[in-house]
């Protein structure tokens, strides 16, 4: 019998200063810095999930700590990740987004019912917030 997965604790995507990057999901989206390094910062999203910003290039060898080593890894490329918004509070981040320079590159309506907001960070990640009703699962 195969082993059940409890579910996604950690996302990761590559900054280019990881400084820059903290302090634009802290002022944009409300994450909090969990300490980090030049190297990398885990940001803590809603005290239940991580999303680490590694830094472009800083972790290509292995990282060896106190009890174990942790696998190279690298990745380059505008990649995508969702974080979840309340169905009512739509309008509130498009005026947020606007407040805070971040222009909506796009609004997507689904045919579950929810509702998607598109916009980059400062390394051109495509940052997606959703309302419940984009998946059969969510």
């Amino acid at each position: 019998m195969r082993p059940t997965v409890g579910g996604i604790i950690e996302t990761a995507i590559y900054v280019a200063d990881t400084d820059v990057s903290a302090e634009f999901y802290e002022r944009v989206l409300g994450l909090r810095r969990m300490g980090g390094s030049e190297r990398l910062v885990p940001m803590s999203v809603s005290e239940r999930h991580v999303l680490l910003l590694f830094r472009k290039g800083g972790s290509r060898k292995s990282t060896v700590i106190e009890g174990g080593v942790i696998p190279p890894t690298d990745a380059d490329g505008q990649i995508h990740f969702a974080l979840g918004i309340d169905v009512g509070s739509m309008s509130h981040w498009r005026e947020w987004l606007s407040k805070q320079g971040v222009p909506v590159e796009s609004e997507v309506s689904w045919e579950r019912g929810g509702c998607s907001l598109y916009f980059r960070d400062p390394d051109g990640h495509n940052v997606e917030l959703a309302t419940p009703g984009i998946w059969e699962i969510y």
